[in-house]
């Protein structure tokens, strides 16, 4: 007799991953699903199979509302009342009468077009359509929970729970009475107690809008109800100009021309650069903050004064710092290609020494070097930006060729061992579900953040397709084998790949170019409560964020 072969949770968990984005790809290349048909349901059913970590209580009967709040803060306000969902490409909504909404949590043009159909705007790659299609994936299971507990079984009739909510949302205004009996009925509806429910209808409260929990609640129920009763199906579409532009680099290819053109314009194509993936503050405010608010924060430290940037309601202190910067030479340009990529250019021969808390070495100012601060890219986006800026300039019939010294990334991710705010320095990068690995020699070590009450991790990290996808069994086997994973997060390997095909392949920037990398966690989806839906990391993230920042200017200015 042979032995019997089982799969553990982990192989099962990566079996579904590779469907649901089978599924997805699959889906995209059709141009439309329905969420309840035999695709949507291939969706949710893998979904459920992957239970991420994220969404907690998914597959159980009562709702999500940790995950609710998670994909509510990165998907347009008022998308659980559209029938119609139309993923596009840039087509011009942006010269039409109607205003963008920006998710809080993404930065991506979504357009309410109708009572019915929202139109959200791709321009950053399948990335943004994974975790998109993901979000939704999940919004659909919680509005099916809904359907099942509101309505009674061989009828047509809804429980009074649901009655009651409905007659409560029919007015234009609730007191307080009205609004707590309200809750006590969705709390029913939910599985959930009254205290949970009040605390998300809390954080979701609106000025414009104060029961915008309740109308969640009441349209995630509706179109699911309908859907059961009427047979008027939701629907998910991609546009034909998303799905022929997709993959063409066409923004990555616009961003990084209209950077270079900047660059040559203040005659700074030739000059040695250091490109840094990074916020839009911890690069400028490490060179200017403690000189420009010398009065302001006077005795203050470094951290105190980084920490008082990073506090709500003090605009003042850092418009200063800008202004700083601006005269010092910083060149800021908002992005128009449609990346939400922003850019910051530090020209340091013109830093005065004054101003600049980091001392250059003496030189002619042709040898002096150029910062170049990019936003964080996502997913994918990252090879194509960092790809197409790394291409030669075409000036006339002329090839310029950049200068680039390093590339430095600095980013948050999630940890396996350890808590919020610790340190990841990554020796490679493992794609997911691939066999691609990218092993590289990091200018960083642990050595270089010792001794600053942080923990500091060495290892290989995981980019992973989605951070929505983080499964428990996967995570763990990555850890505990011999791949020895430290952390996951979702840019390395594109960063990467596009770095090694310029140096290596193309020859279109220098073969010894050197490479940082450094993370600093938020999130543990191995601890239960420390997952992203668990918050955001408030100060614990300035002191990494600093530290980091730091340890890669001074390496540069070392060099």
């Amino acid at each position: 007799m042979g032995k019997t072969v089982t799969t553990t949770r982990a192989q099962e968990s990566t079996n579904a991953i590779e469907r649901m984005y089978i599924t997805m790809r699959h889906l995209f290349n059709r141009g439309f699903y329905k969420p309840t048909g035999v695709s949507g349901e291939a969706l949710k059913n893998s979904l459920l199979l992957i239970r991420p970590e994220i969404y907690g209580s998914l597959g159980e009967e009562k709702a999500e509302l940790n995950g609710l709040l998670y994909v509510l803060e990165r998907l347009p306000e008022g998308i659980e009342q559209c029938r119609f969902i139309n993923l596009t490409s840039d087509e011009g909504y942006g010269i039409s009468h109607i205003s963008p909404i920006i998710p809080p949590k993404r930065r991506r043009n979504c357009y309410r077009i109708d009572d019915e159909q929202m139109n959200i705007e791709i321009t950053r790659g399948r990335s943004d359509i994974y975790d998109i299609l993901t979000h939704l994936t999940f919004l659909f299971i919680e509005s099916e929970k809904i359907c099942k507990k509101i309505l009674i079984p061989e009828s047509n009739k809804t429980i009074r729970d649901w009655t009651k909510l409905e007659k409560a949302l029919e007015k234009e205004e609730l007191d307080q009475s009205e609004r707590e009996i309200a809750l006590i009925h969705t709390a029913n509806i939910l599985g959930r107690s009254f205290e949970e429910v009040l605390s998300v209808y809390q954080k979701l409260r609106t000025s414009s809008n104060p029961e915008r929990f309740l109308r969640i609640v009441y349209w995630l129920g509706k179109l699911a109800l309908e859907e059961e009763l009427t047979g008027d199906k939701r629907s998910i579409t991609f546009s034909t100009l998303l799905r022929e532009r997709l993959g063409h680099h066409i923004h990555g290819e616009r961003w990084a021309n209209d950077i270079k053109k900047v660059l040559d314009k203040n005659n700074l194509l030739h000059r040695p650069m250091h490109i840094i993936s990074a916020n839009m503050h911890s690069v400028m405010n490490s060179f200017f903050a403690t000189e420009a608010l010398k009065e302001e924060l006077q005795g203050s430290s470094r951290l105190e004064v980084f920490e008082a940037l990073s506090a709500i309601g003090n605009e003042t202190l850092r418009l200063k710092v800008k202004e700083v910067a601006e005269a010092n030479g910083m060149i800021s340009i908002e992005d128009t290609s449609g990346t939400n990529i922003d850019v910051q250019i530090f020209d340091t021969a013109k830093f005065s020494e004054e101003a600049c808390y980091y001392k250059f070495m003496e030189g002619a100012d042709e040898e002096k070097p150029v910062i170049f601060v990019m936003d964080y890219a996502f997913g994918e986006q990252a090879y194509e930006t960092i790809d197409e800026l790394l291409k030669p300039f075409e000036k006339g019939k002329k090839e310029v060729f950049l200068n680039v010294v390093s590339v430095s990334i600095m980013g948050k991710a999630g940890i396996l061992e350890g808590g919020k705010g610790d340190l990841m320095i990554p020796s490679a990068h493992i794609f997911e579900g691939t066999a691609d690995n990218y092993p590289f020699k990091n200018e960083l070590c642990a050595k270089d953040f010792e001794n600053h009450g942080l923990q500091v991790f060495e290892g290989a990290m995981v980019t992973v397709l989605g951070t929505s996808l983080q499964n428990r069994d996967i995570l763990k086997f990555f850890h505990e084998s011999t791949w020895n994973v430290i952390g996951l997060e979702m840019e390395g390997v594109h960063y990467q790949k596009a770095i090694q095909s310029a140096s290596k392949i193309r020859k279109s920037i220098r073969e010894d170019v050197k490479v940082r990398y450094a993370y600093y966690a938020s999130d543990n989806p191995l601890e239960t409560g420390s997952t992203l839906a668990s918050g955001g990391l408030g100060t614990t993230g300035v002191k990494p964020t600093y530290l980091i920042t730091d340890r890669i200017l001074k390496q540069i200015v070392n060099s």
